[in-house]
């Protein structure tokens, strides 16, 4: 899971990484044989017993810096991913966050290039609120709505969706398999989790090689974990 790609030097809630930062982190996962994919390709694959050496990639927001500077280093180390955009605040920015920096974020245009290029463009929802708290008719527009705003802006299916703030409850999950969506992205959903409830691990700036390590690693015990109870509960 990442955010924006650009100068992190000012990122209260640290959902930036710098371009090189990106570029050493993609270059590793090569080394190691994994190759970043989108989640439709992910889910595809994993349907088809086919996953062994994906790393599904997911950017959320939109942020303009990810056709500027994340796209050309996925392109260059032969990966693709999913783009989780705000079809509700096209070129506008991440009023959301009050402590952070103003990030512009993509456009229409942006949106139609990152998808050309072969990413993933899928929903983030409209405006980026959060969804457990939303009454009905706020939830339908947030998750039917940009769906269909998407699909007219793309001209292509939207299978995804990625719940803001990673907040997400049964109500929720109802609304979006409900819309038409295939899959949804979470971060921590614990009892929750399942294809309308997928698990994300955070990357960060000071994800180093050691650290990226260690993450895959843990997130490796935790699916296992995951699997034992589904086969023994």
């Amino acid at each position: 899971m990442y955010h924006s790609v650009a100068d992190p030097s000012d990122d209260p809630y640290r959902i930036t990484v710098s371009p090189d930062r990106l570029d050493e982190q993609l270059r590793r996962l090569r080394r190691q044989g994994l190759r970043g994919v989108s989640m439709r390709h992910l889910l595809d694959a994993c349907a088809r017993g086919e996953e062994r050496g994906l790393v599904g990639l997911t950017f959320d927001d939109g942020y303009r810096d990810f056709v500027d500077h994340a796209l050309p280093l996925l392109r260059h180390h032969g990966c693709t991913a999913t783009l989780f955009v705000l079809p509700g605040r096209l070129d506008g920015d991440n009023a959301w966050d009050p402590l952070g920096p103003r990030k512009p974020l993509l456009g229409a245009d942006g949106i139609r290039r990152a998808a050309a290029s072969g990413v993933e463009v899928a929903s983030h929802g409209l405006t980026h609120v959060d969804l457990t708290t939303a009454d009905e008719e706020t939830l339908h527009r947030e998750v039917s709505g940009s769906r269909a705003a998407l699909t007219a802006l793309t001209g292509t299916e939207v299978r995804g969706f990625c719940y803001p703030y990673g907040r997400v409850d049964e109500r929720v999950i109802t609304a979006v398999r409900g819309a038409g969506y295939r899959y949804a992205c979470a971060i921590a959903p614990g009892s929750l989790a399942g294809p309308y409830a997928l698990p994300r691990v955070h990357i960060g700036q000071s994800d180093t090689a050691a650290r990226l390590r260690l993450k895959m690693w843990t997130n490796r015990l935790r699916h296992r974990a995951l699997d034992r109870s589904a086969v023994t509960g």
